[in-house]
């Protein structure tokens, strides 16, 4: 079958392992469902698999992806999850030891067809299309995540969007609007800043400027070139919620005495579970809201892809359609 994959590894050349040719069908157990792709989106991880980040040369090759939306035998349009947790794993997904997800163990979704458990897939929401659907179970979920179960805001509530651009970001801006909350988002680009004013932001700003007001939450994805930013954004009992560090991990500063003077709680965040999943989509059905999409390419267009995003040349979500 048709696949894009990982035949080897390179932090100094990440595309140099990229192939786009012919897979084997992957393997799985017996009570795991085929899903035939239709749109699969692009994600940072893809990259950071291609530097070797989790994926030791033992697994190569790997299919790429993690994001899909298709068809099942029967006909059924889904949208497949990509945290892949033990059998016996009972509540949040995302908290099992041993979870992984698509083209970590298991083959990924930048094929013809991917394979899953049963339990990882979902109806796919009848008022998207398959390319945004399949911007869903990673960024899309992340964001949902972050806004809705991490960080206790409420309509009404202030939020501020670190590095607005990225699929993750925009996701966070559109889902936050239509939530009620109050949005404010920043970036070192001008025409970014923009963009995130027409997608539902009520202010932006220059990364690191002094915001009008200070806010109930900062939504966190660059890592050390904002944090002291997003710290001192913060009101006094406010929440940091972090999913990501693009720009590394070891800020200049740690704003500590701030942390425990300013009693901040610092939330970690990791994608999202399968009724997370399901609840996401009720919530786009519900408020008309749909994935920002920055370009579609047929997924033999995918080194053009990871190219763009490896040079942040993107506003939104870069899917591969087939």
């Amino acid at each position: 079958m048709f696949a894009v994959y990982a035949e080897s590894t390179s932090a100094d050349d990440p595309l140099s392992g990229l192939v786009v040719g012919e897979r084997p069908e992957p393997e799985a157990p017996d009570d795991w469902v085929t899903v035939r792709v239709r749109a699969a989106a692009l994600n940072h991880h893809d990259y950071w698999s291609l530097q070797g980040v989790g994926l030791p040369d033992k697994r190569l090759p790997m299919i790429l992806g993690c994001d899909a939306a298709g068809t099942t035998d029967d006909g059924s349009e889904v949208v497949v999850h990509a945290v892949i947790s033990d059998p016996s794993w009972t509540g949040d997904e995302t908290l099992d030891p041993g979870r992984s997800i698509l083209s970590e163990y298991w083959q990924g979704t930048f094929a013809d067809v991917v394979k899953v458990p049963a339990r990882n897939v979902v109806p796919k929401p009848a008022g998207l299309s398959f390319e945004q659907a399949a911007c869903l179970p990673t960024a899309w979920l992340t964001a949902y995540r972050m806004l809705f179960t991490q960080s206790g805001l409420r309509p009404g509530d202030s939020v501020l969007v670190q590095g607005a651009g990225g699929g993750v970001a925009t996701a966070v801006i559109v889902l936050a609007r239509a939530a009620g909350l109050r949005v404010f988002a920043t970036s070192r680009d001008e025409g970014k800043r923009k963009r995130a004013l027409d997608l539902g932001a009520h202010d932006v700003f220059e990364t690191g400027a002094r915001l009008p007001q200070r806010v109930d939450a900062v939504m966190e994805t660059v890592g050390a070139a904002t944090w002291s930013h997003s710290i001192k954004a913060l009101r006094p009992g406010g929440t940091l919620v972090i999913v990501g560090a693009t720009s590394g991990f070891t800020p200049e500063s740690g704003e500590l005495n701030r942390v425990f003077f300013l009693q901040l709680r610092i939330q970690g965040s990791t994608m999202g579970t399968r009724d997370e999943l399901r609840q996401l989509a009720d919530f786009l059905d519900l408020t008309g809201s749909a994935p920002l999409i920055d370009r579609t390419l047929p997924m033999e267009q995918a080194r053009d892809g990871v190219a763009a995003l490896a040079a942040g040349d993107l506003f939104g979500k870069i899917v591969f359609t087939r």
